[in-house]
């Protein structure tokens, strides 16, 4: 045993022998002497373990908490779901109730058909829909919307699927009307339209064509390709040069998102 030991443990035997053979007040007096020492720290014990149970009880409540938030996340999440396919039918069933509007206010007999495929590289170009020379199709039918003229059909691709070549490209052309003037003139897509809403470009105007931002125009019927009166678009800037007048077209169609469209047939295509 190391010295300092040894004299630790002699030294405890000392005291217990003195407090032993003290007298029966002295030993009363050693003791509350003693527990008078102690009694801070046995209270200061007390108040750590009340702490210290205060601390695990608000552990446990966090843990609660934070297993109901879960769930309260966990249910959101469900719920942002069911709204955004709420949103989705809601949206596909005011499509189809202007589709059958069109339907029964229309004098051509129509087809309707969805867009089935549309190419990054050719979007302004064309799209591919889901009917084809088995549901009725052929090439050089004209494709319209609710909103007026998307294109023709281009090619049939097999029984129920076929391309169609839009407004927006620049081989599409149409004999155009500018309503409430005498003005004629070609309307077509523009080239390089890569970004943003595509614009028309209507030509060979008069020099002197009174015409304004906000008049509509309209297919004329000429050539027979097309059907008269078809909406086209809306002027939205005129630029008059030295020989004729040209205008810039916003379509009446949203070709950006293009999903239901109607084939003419062509027993009723000319009125």
């Amino acid at each position: 045993m190391k010295p300092l030991n040894l004299l630790a443990l002699l030294l405890f035997l000392a005291g217990a022998t003195w407090a032993l053979t003290r007298s029966e007040r002295a030993v009363r007096e050693i003791q509350a002497t003693y527990y008078r020492a102690l009694s801070p720290f046995l209270s200061g014990g007390s108040v750590l373990e009340k702490r210290a149970r205060d601390f695990l009880a608000e552990v446990e409540h966090s843990k609660k908490l934070e297993a109901e938030l879960e769930t309260i996340r966990e249910n959101y999440g469900k719920l942002q779901v069911i709204e955004s396919q709420f949103r989705q039918i809601e949206a596909e069933n005011e499509r189809l109730r202007r589709a059958l509007e069109f339907q029964e206010r229309t004098e051509f007999t129509v087809t309707a058909a969805r867009v089935v495929r549309r190419q990054p590289a050719t979007w302004w170009q064309t799209v591919e829909i889901d009917r084809g020379d088995k549901d009725g199709i052929a090439t050089a039918y004209t494709v319209v919307t609710d909103r007026g003229l998307v294109g023709k059909i281009d090619s049939l691709l097999s029984g129920h699927r076929s391309s169609v070549v839009l407004l927006t490209d620049e081989s599409c052309q149409v004999s155009a009307k500018i309503e409430g003037s005498p003005e004629v003139g070609i309307l077509s897509g523009q080239r390089g339209q890569f970004e943003g809403a595509p614009k028309l470009r209507l030509r060979f105007l008069s020099r002197d064509a009174r015409v304004r931002p906000g008049m509509r125009v309209f297919s004329t019927g000429r050539g027979g390709l097309f059907p008269a009166d078809l909406l086209l678009g809306t002027i939205e800037d005129v630029q008059q040069g030295p020989l004729d007048t040209e205008a810039t077209v916003r379509p009446a169609v949203d070709f950006q998102n293009l999903e239901t469209v109607f084939v003419f047939t062509p027993d009723k295509e000319q009125p």
